[in-house]
């Protein structure tokens, strides 16, 4: 089957694929990943695929509608965000006015609004989709696919959930399906060096932070992994036909979840020989300092960590599950162990008040974080924040089109009476511009550049800055 898989127009370097889903502040560009593990599996099985990443290439609706012509599908899966749901949907209604070709909606809101997408798409593939993909592509009957909802005789019809995939190494490498599809260059993330990829070791997570979308609404609450062998069989295929690629991010919820785990990869990774760089997604609570050597030696050097707050009330209320003194020791140990750390900071989570985001504002400049990220509080539906923020009318809107501004960067849909969303909103470029902005971050960022890859590490930095700046400006 020729099968048209589409990562849809929106905002210019929209990532479809983050956490938070809108156009980074510091140029970051996720691949779309999950469309990308899809592609491999289903060209393996001996299907005709084209992968489109509009955001990436820059296309519009015209150029999609084109380039099919040409491809000429039997099938288009159309990938889908809440920040971009109404968007997407639009997207697929006007493929389905000048094709006569079934589509299939994928991605986090399908688990939450099957019904409003059969209103346009011809089929809903719910939570993973990998398989649920390939069956319908293979013919079977959509009554006996798991994780299928689709419409019979004007009605809908929800199949049973597909259960989670257990065996992650029957996946094909999706490094293969970067390179024959897509450019690395056009991907960046700023705490990377460049160009570098985006793999899975390992799908869903065990914790219960309230707010993270993908374990509630997409990869479920249990961490399925790919054997050490199979992963550092990827890397060592990606030093061999992908010399221009510098780094591998595993972009796991939380690769530390086992440690045992961690220095086992670590180990063989070095007996291997390998010589690529990787950076991993990590909590303050799964690493030790020993652990955090063992991943220095292995050529590791960022460690992504989201402490949210520094507040431990809030760490409460959003099922955090570690503290602030926690977090404090784990960052001096990430200095001690040479690693690099980017920091993540929510603003407006329940609890939230101007004196605590002023401590988290000290927090910041306590610990000292290589790379910082802050971000507006987006409780998306599905999720338990989501719920108690609407049960509790601090909620301003439901509509997904009100989750960006006109620029695709996030706003505040929560508002507290002590504390507003637009209070919210200006805490974040508040925080970002106090700490990027002052003298105190240039040993900072010299600290990242007088190491291995230094100019790699220079380059990365003096394109984040620009990205950022040219963000400051056009907020000003």
């Amino acid at each position: 089957m020729r099968i048209y898989l589409l990562n849809p127009p929106y905002f210019p370097r929209f990532g479809r694929e983050m956490r938070w889903q809108d156009t980074g502040r510091g140029g970051t560009l996720y691949y779309p990943i999950w469309l990308s593990y899809a592609a491999g599996l289903l060209e393996s099985n001996g299907h005709t695929v084209r992968l489109v990443d509009c955001p990436a290439w820059n296309w519009n609706v015209g150029d999609v509608l084109k380039d099919m012509k040409v491809f000429n599908p039997e099938m288009v899966v159309v990938d889908t965000s809440f920040t971009s749901l109404n968007n997407d949907l639009n997207v697929a209604s006007q493929i389905k006015k000048t094709f006569e070709v079934p589509v299939v909606m994928v991605g986090p809101p399908t688990s939450q609004f099957p019904e409003k997408m059969l209103e346009v798409a011809d089929f809903v593939a719910r939570y993973e989709y990998d398989y649920t993909l390939l069956e319908l592509a293979e013919g079977k009957e959509a009554k006996y696919i798991l994780g299928l909802s689709y419409k019979e005789n004007g009605k809908i019809v929800q199949n049973p959930d597909r259960p989670w995939i257990k065996n992650l190494d029957g996946l094909p490498f999706v490094s293969k399906v970067y390179k024959e599809h897509l450019n690395v260059y056009d991907y960046f993330l700023n705490y990377s060096l460049y160009p570098m990829i985006q793999i899975f070791t390992g799908r869903g997570c065990p914790y219960q932070c309230t707010f993270c979308a993908w374990p509630q609404t997409f990869m479920g609450r249990g961490y399925r992994v790919r054997s050490v062998e199979n992963i550092l069989d990827e890397i060592e295929w990606i030093e061999e036909n992908m010399p221009n690629v510098r780094e591998v991010f595993f972009e796991d919820d939380t690769f530390t979840v086992n440690h045992k785990r961690v220095v086992e990869f670590c180990k063989e990774y070095r007996e291997r020989g390998l010589n690529l760089s990787w950076s991993c997604n990590a909590r303050v609570d799964t690493l030790d300092l020993e652990t955090m050597y063992e991943m220095r030696k292995a050529n590791c050097r960022f460690l992504i960590v989201g402490f949210e707050s520094a507040d431990n009330e809030i760490l409460k209320n959003i099922k955090k599950g570690f503290t602030v003194e926690k977090a404090r020791e784990f960052a001096k140990n990430v200095r001690k162990a040479g690693l690099l750390l980017h920091a993540d900071f929510i603003i407006g989570l329940p609890g939230e008040t101007k004196e605590t985001v002023e401590k988290t504002k000290r927090f910041i400049k306590e610990i000292k974080p290589d790379q910082l990220q802050v971000s507006v509080v987006t409780p998306f539906p599905g999720t338990e924040l989501y719920s108690w923020l609407k049960e509790n009318g601090y909620l301003i809107t439901n509509n997904p089109d009100e989750y960006l501004d006109s620029q695709g960067h996030q706003k505040s849909i929560v508002s507290y009476s002590w504390l507003s969303a637009e209070e919210i909103a200006k805490a974040v470029d508040a925080l970002l511009k106090d700490y990027y902005l002052s003298v105190s971050y240039v040993p900072v960022a010299l600290r990242q550049v007088f190491r291995r890859n230094g100019f790699c590490e220079f380059k990365r930095l003096v394109r984040s800055a620009r990205m950022f700046l040219s963000y400051v400006w056009r907020r000003s």
